[in-house]
């Protein structure tokens, strides 16, 4: 991974309080597992951002580097590497995705 591209990952990551990075973006995922995500943060009402890793190969193939996980989408909660869309589907259902993203909002 280029320094560049560290470095705007690590922007991203660190300026936003919950940050995807997908496939497309919440208007338009391009991916099953992107649109996964997208819902899910949709239903908890939740602010957060996205970078489409599709339009900037070198942040897709960075964020894989950055996180040592091999998939997309991923997803940073207060600058912490949570997991993709089936670690996520499973915070969600077990209830823990909302009071993780409440305590993230509240700092």
């Amino acid at each position: 991974m280029t320094p560049d591209a560290q470095q705007r990952i690590e922007n991203l990551v660190q300026s936003n309080k919950i940050m995807v990075f997908m496939k497309g973006n919440k208007l338009m995922p391009q991916c099953g597992f992107s649109n996964n995500v997208v819902q899910i943060l949709n239903v908890l009402g939740v602010p957060y951002e996205t970078c489409d890793v599709l339009s900037d190969p070198e942040i897709r193939q960075g964020i894989k580097e950055y996180s040592n996980w091999p998939t997309i989408p991923q997803v940073y909660v207060n600058g912490e590497f949570l997991g993709g869309s089936d670690i996520l589907i499973e915070l969600y259902q077990k209830g823990e995705l909302q009071q993780m993203v409440e305590v993230a909002l509240a700092l």
